[in-house]
């Protein structure tokens, strides 16, 4: 027992230390890892080290900085395929960015927050960067608000008991957060204008399972001035709810078994 539990302390330290390179912000030094893993110098130079060797990090040569290795990239290419969602999604979202030039997202719950699955930029929203497995806030975005359909009001103040500002946009009280997701669910979309970041919005559409439920969502995003939503907010809203719909079905969804309204997103 005393043997099994050290070696899953070793497997939770080495988790903290792969952990300190999920922000994206650059290379790091191994007095970082120990800090931000909140482990022993000694121990991260050592658990890197092993991580080097297997290839889940890479040491620069001439900086001696670690990032991420090859490994990681690997497992994350075998989760992501091997999801429902982001199979039936792929395709429909890569078709979506290049159609419209804009950004395609598809995402998932994960907890309180959104896990994103599929990521696509169209050449009106380019990134030099990836949202696959990031997340982001509920509250604050298009897919976000459709996620939080599947959740009766208690229940998302529940796991949500604070909604935190991001701009002077942002909802941070649940009465208006309930009064726009009435408003989704009766038109079917969601919209996030400048909510999470300035200077960005989203149209958001509900994905749905076999039974109906609200499992993932997608969303047609990028630059105020590119999403034009003052002219294009229906056009947009009616693409998102179509390509969601397709994802829909491919996911088993046949049909609503009850009236229109609160909690199917259409």
């Amino acid at each position: 027992m005393a043997t099994d539990q050290g070696m899953n302390q070793s497997v939770e330290k080495a988790a903290a230390v792969l952990a300190t390179f999920l922000d994206g912000r650059g290379d790091l030094r191994v007095s970082d890892v120990a800090q931000r893993a909140g482990v022993g110098q000694s121990t991260a130079s050592r658990l890197l080290a092993t991580l080097e060797q297997l290839e889940y990090v890479e040491r620069d040569e001439v900086s001696s900085l670690y990032r991420l290795g090859p490994a990681v990239i690997s497992l994350a290419g075998a989760a992501v395929n091997q999801h429902p969602v982001h199979r039936e999604a792929r395709q429909h979202a890569q078709a979506l960015a290049c159609s419209l030039g804009l950004g395609a997202n598809v995402a998932v719950r994960r907890g309180a927050s959104l896990f994103y699955l599929c990521n696509f930029e169209g050449a009106l929203a380019p990134k030099s960067y990836t949202l696959l497995g990031q997340r982001n806030p509920l509250h604050a975005t298009g897919i976000g608000k459709c996620l939080l359909l599947a959740l009766s009001p208690q229940e998302r103040r529940e796991l949500l008991p604070e909604l935190p500002r991001y701009t002077q946009h942002t909802l941070t009280t649940h009465a208006a957060l309930d009064a726009d997701l009435a408003t989704v669910a009766e038109r079917g979309y969601a919209i996030e204008r400048e909510e999470l970041a300035l200077g960005r919005a989203c149209v958001a559409a509900p994905v749905l399972d076999g039974s109906g439920t609200v499992t993932a969502a997608i969303s047609i995003s990028g630059p105020l001035s590119a999403i034009d939503l003052p002219n294009r907010e229906v056009e947009l809203g009616r693409k998102a709810i179509e390509v969601a719909d397709s994802i829909s079905i491919g996911l088993g969804y046949i049909g609503p078994s009850h009236p229109v309204g609160v909690g199917t997103g259409r």
